[in-house]
């Protein structure tokens, strides 16, 4: 008797969304966990994308760098590890966070089709 392949659980499939949104945040830009959140289909779950990216294991691949908190903010608290790997990580991408906050003006990234709501309240109709 051939075994069934098992299905996926709801939890791992909104990881696996996750993941995919923040994969492909490119070098030199960066993200929120809300915008994650909602790219990835999950609006206002921002706090479960930083419970994805916390549970990676340790040389994981996926850029989680890249992600920060609402205004640019670094969320790990000053002095800890894991603020200053962030910190120097983004730095070697050209993106200055060394105060503890990213311009998102600068470095913010736009994904094709996520445009925002100011687009479609104020975008003319051609």
């Amino acid at each position: 008797m051939a075994s069934t392949p098992s299905k996926t659980s709801a939890a791992e499939q909104r990881a696996a969304a996750i993941l995919a949104v923040v994969r492909q945040i490119p070098r030199g830009r960066v993200t929120t966990y809300g915008t994650v959140a909602a790219r990835a289909g999950l609006p206002r779950q921002a706090r479960l994308v930083g419970k994805v990216l916390g549970a990676l294991p340790a040389g994981s691949r996926v850029p989680w760098q890249r992600v920060v908190a609402a205004g640019g903010r670094i969320a790990f608290p000053a002095g800890s590890p894991s603020r200053t790997q962030q910190i120097e990580r983004l730095g070697r991408e050209g993106v200055d966070a060394a105060r503890g906050r990213v311009d998102l003006r600068r470095h913010a990234w736009s994904a094709p089709g996520a445009e925002g709501l100011d687009h479609w309240l104020w975008a003319r109709d051609e």
